[in-house]
């Protein structure tokens, strides 16, 4: 999951949001890596030794834009990590896949488990409008019927779906993707008033985690603890140099 890149209009959207007030800060404690146990990583990122990781979401490509789509490869050689379960992470910046680029990451994903791996599936960190959910159900929903039965498919979500996603959306992509793991953070900074957000979250249909960026400020809302569709946490790691 990228740190993502707001527009102006979007940024002044959750400055409007009640309770925000134009903070210059989400409030909370820092996120501290090591009392979490599933991670984002991307290539050149070493999670500290003093981490327990139970669950890695990889990095292994993006589809970008510009010329023609394909699986431009962000990781040299195949992980080789037994002890965790494996999320494949695909970064899209379209959603017009044609054979190969779906064939390569398939071929990444039997590769990751020819090699030992617990591979739990393929993710796709793809930014979707809020009202635009409809068509990317679309393009799930004949994803998931390539991708073999054995791996689960999973996307990350804005937190802007929860507060103005349309129900008959969001509700199709219940029966699609296996969990949305919905960011909280900007850049490296925690996005403010993310607690009114998931306030509105009492009826999301979804299956979801919640991906925390390590030391940004972050106190739990007392909802999640209670939501029947709350999965736990994804940090996502920084390089050293940002510590």
């Amino acid at each position: 999951m990228r740190p993502r890149r707001f527009s102006s209009a979007l940024l002044l959207a959750f400055c409007l949001l009640p309770g925000c007030h134009r903070q210059q800060s989400a409030d909370g404690p820092p996120v501290k890596a090591s009392a979490y146990d599933a991670f984002y990583l991307w290539p050149g990122v070493r999670p500290a030794e003093s981490l327990h990781p139970r669950m890695f979401y990889l990095l292994d490509g993006e589809v970008r834009r510009g010329g023609p789509p394909r699986l431009k490869a962000l990781r040299m050689g195949t992980p080789h990590l037994p002890d965790q379960a494996l999320w494949l992470v695909v970064r899209a910046d379209r959603l017009d896949w044609n054979e190969a680029t779906r064939a390569a990451i398939l071929s990444d994903l039997g590769s990751w488990r020819k090699a030992g791996n617990t591979v739990i599936g393929l993710q796709v960190d793809f930014d979707a409008a809020t009202k635009g959910i409809g068509h990317y159900a679309q393009f799930l929903r004949d994803l998931r019927r390539r991708l073999p039965q054995e791996y689960r498919l999973s996307v990350t979500g804005l937190m802007d779906w929860s507060a103005h996603g349309d129900p008959a959306s969001l509700a199709s992509l219940a029966g699609i993707v296996d969990e949305v793991v919905v960011q909280t953070y900007q850049g490296r900074s925690t996005i403010p008033g993310y607690e009114d957000y998931f306030r509105r979250m009492e009826h999301f249909p979804i299956p979801f985690r919640v991906a925390l960026v390590e030391h940004g400020a972050w106190q739990a809302p007392p909802m999640l603890a209670h939501h029947p569709q709350f999965r736990g946490y994804v940090v996502f790691l920084l390089k050293p140099a940002s510590r």
